[in-house]
C-alpha cells in the first residue's frame, strides 16, 4: 500500500503524519509526504515526535516533484491535512481522504511551550486518525 500525506508547506501536519504512519504501518506500507509550497520541517514537529520515540530529524520538505514516478503512479491513498488553507491537489487514481486539522505552525506570538502544545495536540489527533485508518484498511 502506498500513502501520500499532503499539506501546503510540508513542514508540520504532513510531516507528523508521515512519521507516525511509518511507525504504525511499518513495512506494510510505503509512506511519503509532500506540499504544494514546501518550506522546511518545523523543529517543533521533530520535537513532538521525538517525545514519543520517533525521529524525523532527517526528513525534509518536498513537493510531489521530488517523489518518484513509481510511487506516484502506484498511490492507493492521498490524505490531505489542511483546514484553513487551500489543500494541494495531486492527479492520481488513488482514493482521496481529507483530514482537516488546524496548522500548528506559526503562532510566533505565543510562548514556545504553548506552540509545542499545539504540535502535541496535532500529533495526537493524527495518531488517532491513523490508528482508526489502519483498522479500516486492514478489515
Amino acid at each position: 500500500m502506498k500513502i501520500l500525506f499532503m499539506c501546503v508547506a510540508n513542514s508540520a501536519r504532513s510531516q507528523l503524519a508521515e512519521g507516525l504512519a511509518k511507525h504504525i504501518f511499518g513495512d506494510s506500507a510505503e509512506i511519503q509526504s509532500a506540499g504544494s509550497q514546501p518550506s522546511k520541517v518545523n523543529p517543533l514537529a521533530i520535537e513532538s515526535l521525538k517525545e514519543i520515540g520517533l525521529d524525523i530529524s532527517s526528513h525534509y520538505s518536498k513537493s510531489t516533484k521530488n517523489l518518484t514516478p513509481d510511487f506516484l503512479d502506484g498511490l492507493d491513498y492521498v490524505i490531505t491535512l489542511c483546514a484553513e488553507e487551500v489543500c494541494p491537489v495531486v492527479i492520481s487514481k488513488a482514493k482521496k481522504l481529507h483530514w482537516p486539522l488546524p496548522d500548528p505552525a506559526g503562532h510566533e506570538e505565543m510562548p514556545r511551550e504553548e506552540r509545542l502544545a499545539l504540535f502535541r495536540n496535532t500529533r495526537n489527533a493524527i495518531k488517532e486518525k491513523l490508528l482508526a485508518f489502519k483498522i479500516e484498511v486492514q478489515a
